[in-house]
C-alpha cells in the first residue's frame, strides 16, 4: 500500500515540471531559418540599374543563449565582398503575443570579424562583450502567414550618415528572399540616402 502511495505521489510532483515546460515559438523559429543564410540583390540590379548588387549573409550564433536568437550580418559590394560596408549582430525575441522585436548591435572591433559567417576561427572571436546596442533601431515584426514583415518606429533611430538625423528601416522576410528597405532622413524629414523607389530585394542563394 505504501508504494502505491509514494508512486501516486511521484506522478503528482512530476505532472507541474512537464506542464511547465514552454512550448518552442514556432514563428520565432521559422523568423530565424528564413533569416539565416547567404542572399544576394543582383537579379534585382539587373531589372533596374538604380539597384546596387549587394550581397548579404546571415549567421546564426551563441546557439546555447535560450532568450531568443542571435544573428551576425554582414552586408557587402559584390565587386568588393571582403570589404563589408555593414555588420552587425540581431537579437531577434519574442516581446509580446503577436510582436517579435528585432535588436541592433554594432561591433567594437569589426574588422577582426569579417568574414565570420563562414571562418570559425573568427567567430570564436564575437561574444556580448563584444557588440553595442543601437538603441531605437529595434525592428518590431509581426507574421501573416505567408512573410514576417514590420519596421522600425517613429525616429529614434539616430543617424549621422550622409547628413542624416535618423534612419528608417522596413523589412519583409519570405522563406526564399528579404526585402530590406534602409532610409535616412535629415531633421526636417528629408531622405538624405537609401533607396528612393523601395526596398532592396535579396534572393536566397
Amino acid at each position: 500500500m505504501k508504494h502505491i502511495i509514494f508512486c501516486c505521489l511521484l506522478v503528482l510532483v512530476s505532472v507541474p515540471a512537464t506542464s511547465q515546460q514552454e512550448k518552442p515559438d514556432q514563428d520565432l523559429v521559422v523568423l530565424a531559418a528564413w533569416m539565416e543564410g547567404a542572399f544576394s540583390s543582383e537579379q534585382q540590379s539587373k531589372a533596374d540599374t538604380t539597384y546596387f548588387d549587394i550581397r548579404l549573409w546571415m549567421k546564426r550564433i551563441w546557439k546555447d543563449q535560450t532568450d531568443g536568437f542571435w544573428i551576425l550580418v554582414e552586408q557587402a559590394m559584390s565587386t568588393s565582398m571582403d570589404k563589408p560596408y555593414r555588420q552587425r549582430v540581431y537579437h531577434v525575441k519574442r516581446v509580446e503575443e503577436n510582436m517579435i522585436e528585432s535588436a541592433v548591435y554594432t561591433l567594437k572591433d569589426p574588422a577582426a570579424v569579417i568574414g565570420a559567417w563562414n571562418d570559425s576561427t573568427k567567430l570564436v572571436l564575437l561574444n556580448t562583450e563584444s557588440i553595442v546596442k543601437k538603441r531605437g533601431c529595434e525592428v518590431y515584426m509581426q507574421m501573416d502567414g505567408e512573410e514576417f514583415f514590420g519596421g522600425t518606429h517613429g525616429t529614434a533611430c539616430s543617424s549621422e550618415l550622409r547628413g542624416a538625423s535618423y534612419a528608417t528601416s522596413e523589412v519583409k522576410i519570405y522563406d526564399d528572399r528579404i526585402m530590406s528597405w534602409d532610409r535616412g532622413f535629415s531633421a526636417d524629414g528629408a531622405q538624405v540616402w537609401g533607396a528612393t523607389k523601395g526596398g532592396y530585394i535579396f534572393i536566397r542563394q
